[in-house]
């Protein structure tokens, strides 16, 4: 019987007209049953996703950052994986060799960029966020992620491929239906991801695995943990390859596919 879900935000809990009112509806019954909920996003711990995340279960904790951050409901970090200034730098390098966005997040919810760009200034919009511009070599905080704000091309595929060779990091691809042709590249420190994380709100919560587990998502990012959890659930507007890896395809998040997912557990 599952225990825990686990729900990514872009794509599978806000859609391109925000959270459908039924998803909301759905996770108050899930709760009442006796689940425990949990955002599990690439963004960080405040401004929209935070509230997301004290509306789908105030008392629980969530995964924030790619699985760099662990937030309770009332916003307390539980855990927090930096990620060494040394490697910001030289993925900050690699930005300004290919002229890409950059954006920088800390553990005290701290975002900031070296510019300001339409995509980036569209990106806070989306994120109901307040960004900064600052040195990203030696950013105020303690650095958790950095995340690449690219569109598909030359440039982005040499970075790509950069990134993925860089030991000390990995790297956490994803979309949003609300930019889309942009690509959101999260890097974190290496073994730091949402499967990495889920595992501890497993145990948490009790769980010996993740047996009990669900996660419900739609992107490259979720793939893993999708495919690791005792329930993997994928929107209908996921890619093919994750719907495949899916023990479970619902609706499209635009038709309330998360509420169809909770009702059925």
């Amino acid at each position: 019987m599952i225990k825990l879900v686990l729900v990514d935000v872009d794509g599978t809990l806000h859609g391109a007209g925000g959270v459908h009112p039924r998803v909301w509806e759905s996770a108050e019954r899930a709760r009442a049953r006796g689940l425990h909920l949990g955002i599990c996003t690439g963004r960080s711990g405040v401004g929209a996703a935070l509230d997301y995340a004290r509306r789908l279960d105030p008392g629980g904790l969530h995964i924030f950052d790619s699985g760099a951050v662990i937030l309770g409901g009332d916003g307390a970090v539980a855990r927090a994986a930096g990620l060494p200034r040394e490697l910001c730098t030289q993925v900050l390098d690699l930005a300004r060799v290919e002229d890409l966005e950059l954006e920088l997040y800390t553990a005290e919810g701290g975002y900031y960029v070296r510019r300001l760009t339409p995509d980036i200034e569209t990106h806070a919009a989306m994120l109901r966020r307040k960004v900064e511009v600052a040195d990203l070599a030696d950013p105020p905080g303690t650095p958790v992620r950095v995340q690449f704000v690219a569109r598909e091309g030359a440039a982005w595929s040499r970075a790509r491929a950069a990134t993925v060779a860089m030991p000390g990091v990995d790297i956490h691809e994803a979309g949003a239906p609300t930019m889309p042709g942009i690509v959101f590249a999260s890097v974190t420190a290496s073994g730091v991801s949402k499967l990495s994380a889920a595992r501890h709100l497993a145990a948490h919560y009790g769980l010996a695995d993740l047996a009990r587990v669900a996660m419900a998502g739609d992107g490259d990012n979720d793939l893993e943990l999708i495919r690791a959890a005792g329930l993997g659930i994928a929107m209908g507007n996921a890619p093919e390859h994750v719907r495949a890896a899916a023990d479970r395809v619902v609706g499209h998040v635009d038709e309330a596919g998360l509420a169809d997912a909770l009702d059925a557990l």
